[in-house]
């Protein structure tokens, strides 16, 4: 919960609108031995399958079973609903929403609405997620505006990782890597469980928050985009700190946070329904 768009917590829902964006590379090489040209190439990381919600960022979505006929899914920050921020321990289950999404082609231009159903998950208890259900299926998304869904990651992040964070809200992207992660990072009332912590490269604001966190060499999602340290205060609303093992507190100013997601995969049953009893899924239940 850092600013209304890059995590920020409560900054989420008093911010404005804005615009910008930005790109990702790849290279080649000619005549390279076999095991060169194995390695995985970086994917060009756009804006198509993210989503502008009225306060933050997010973005299509699916596991790797999801089917083209089920109902797509949309990824954002639990401090992003509309139903206000959910507090420690609770959780927001199967609830009816009407909530719109803009959705976003490559270069960040809105394409079209996309429609919830329903709120099938939303906590910012051990993570800070909300996973929207739309009326719209993937076959119907891809067919009415050539546009895939993003895939879920189903491993742990990696250190050192090149990611992108990719804001529909603010049509911008922010470039760096995995620094680590972090035990349990608190902000004022939360407290979440192995988030991921950026280069200081990524300087995400509010509005941001909810972005997909993106493998540049793989184009799949390994997080979600929640928080930052704005003033170097110390486990405060918008100025979350870490804490390890051993209950050693420490600050870093101006330091943005993301939350992983392939704990949400094992979650996601046939047709895309969320069953919280699944093997695997460690998420909190209502």
């Amino acid at each position: 919960m850092k600013k209304p768009l890059v995590g920020a917590l409560f900054a989420v829902l008093l911010l404005g609108a804005g615009v910008a964006p930005a790109t990702a590379a790849t290279g080649h090489e000619a005549a390279a031995p076999a095991a060169v040209k194995e390695k995985v190439r970086p994917k060009a990381v756009n804006f198509a399958g993210t989503v502008a919600l009225s306060n933050c960022s997010g973005s299509v979505v699916r596991t790797p079973d999801s089917q083209p006929g089920d109902p797509a899914l949309v990824l954002s920050n639990g401090h992003c609903m509309e139903t206000g921020f959910p507090g420690p321990g609770e959780v927001v289950f199967d609830q009816p929403s009407t909530r719109g999404f803009t959705l976003l082609n490559a270069s960040g231009s809105g394409v079209g609405t996309l429609r919830a159903s329903k709120i099938a998950y939303g906590t910012m208890t051990d993570t800070d997620i909300s996973v929207y259900e739309l009326t719209s299926t993937y076959a119907q998304i891809e067919s009415k505006y050539g546009i895939k869904a993003l895939e879920l990651n189903t491993a742990h992040p990696v250190q050192g990782t090149a990611i992108t964070v990719v804001s529909g809200y603010w049509k911008r992207t922010y470039a760096c890597n995995v620094d680590g992660f972090v035990y349990r990072l608190k902000e004022g009332e939360w407290t979440w469980k192995d988030s991921v912590r950026y280069t200081s490269a990524c300087r995400t604001i509010g509005g941001t928050s909810g972005s997909p966190v993106i493998d540049n060499a793989t184009g799949k999602v390994v997080a979600v985009n929640n928080t930052g340290n704005e003033d170097g205060q110390e486990c405060t609303d918008n100025n979350p700190c870490e804490v390890d093992e051993n209950g050693n507190v420490t600050v870093r100013e101006g330091i943005n946070y993301a939350q992983e997601t392939y704990g949400i995969v094992p979650c996601i049953g046939t047709g895309n329904k969320f069953d919280l009893d699944r093997a695997g899924c460690a998420l909190p239940k209502p």
